[in-house]
């Protein structure tokens, strides 16, 4: 049965990589993207890279939030974003990563390489990750169907 709320939103996928056992952060991205429109599908933690790729090909989402806590982002992204973008039903569906993504600290290189082997965005941990998830989410409309848009997120300033 389809839901007549959820029906019109497009889907967001949102996960860990196989690595990473923490939720917190993907109850609080599902809450973020719910509240600005969008459909989660939150596929939890220590997700193996086939399950992945195979829901996404499957739901073919709006974009794909992935979500590091443990520090191992930079290597697992790398690993997960080749096979996303080897899969040809998803090699050109929006993919974001952020959180911590190294253990050693901040590094522009390691974002600079998550772009160059193939995520959309690279949020790293000092980013404040409800106004840059918003920012591109909201970069991304035009890939949402016309009378499907995601509402603006309203936050306190």
């Amino acid at each position: 049965m389809t839901d007549a709320r959820t029906a019109a939103r497009p889907t967001v996928v949102v996960t860990t990589m196989a690595s990473d056992s923490h939720t917190w952060n993907l109850v609080f991205l599902q809450l973020l993207l719910e509240e600005l429109g969008y459909e989660v599908v939150n596929l939890g933690p220590c997700v193996p890279d086939d399950l992945l790729v195979n829901r996404c090909a499957a739901l073919r989402p709006a974009f794909v939030v992935v979500s590091s806590v443990n520090g191992h982002g930079h290597q697992d992204g790398l690993r997960v974003i080749g096979k996303l973008r080897s899969h040809p039903d998803l090699t050109s569906t929006p993919v974001v990563i952020g959180g911590k993504l190294g253990v050693d600290g901040k590094s522009s290189a390691r974002a600079r390489e998550l772009r160059a082997a193939g995520f959309d965005e690279v949020f790293e941990e000092e980013q404040d990750p409800a106004t840059a998830l918003a920012i591109f989410a909201a970069s991304l409309h035009q890939t949402v169907a016309p009378g499907r848009l995601p509402v603006p997120l309203h936050t306190a300033r």
